[in-house]
């Protein structure tokens, strides 16, 4: 597994933005496996949400990308930061890791449990949130018949 830049900035805000983002790093982790079949990116945001304490949820979607170019996008559970994190992500438009490691006082929390092990007073960590998202990005990979109707020449 090789880390992979990201096409959008360190803070993606909205669903748009943070799916370009897991696309993109599908797409640069498939061109630098030069023998790989498929390629995942991941890529977690800040995304709108109506009726929530805050108006924003973190959202985390996958994206795989195959050698047809075919793309399949999966999301995670999604969850709420307090007010107060959002603000200062939104207002400095600043990673919401660094504030959370802030809030916190965990140097490196993205990289450790994520926020959500934080929150979730660790029930879930980050590496099974992302875990989650890719296997909802396979579903259509599974069910293939279903999904990618191949027309016959």
């Amino acid at each position: 597994m090789k880390e992979v830049q990201s096409i959008v900035p360190p803070q993606p805000i909205g669903v748009e933005e943070t799916i370009r983002g897991a696309i993109g790093r599908a797409r640069r982790a498939l061109e630098l496996e030069g023998r790989a079949e498929m390629g995942v990116g991941i890529e977690a945001g800040l995304v709108p949400v109506p009726h929530s304490i805050s108006g924003w949820m973190d959202q985390q979607y996958a994206a795989i990308v195959d050698r047809r170019g075919r793309v399949t996008i999966g999301g995670g559970p999604s969850f709420e930061y307090p007010a107060g994190v959002v603000q200062k992500v939104l207002s400095a438009r600043t990673e919401v890791g660094k504030v959370m490691e802030g809030l916190t006082g965990i140097e490196g929390l993205g990289r450790k449990q994520g926020a959500i092990g934080y929150f979730s007073k660790g029930a879930l960590d980050r590496v099974r949130l992302s875990e989650i998202a890719v296997l909802m990005a396979m579903i259509p990979r599974l069910n293939e018949g279903r999904y990618f109707i191949e027309t016959k020449q």
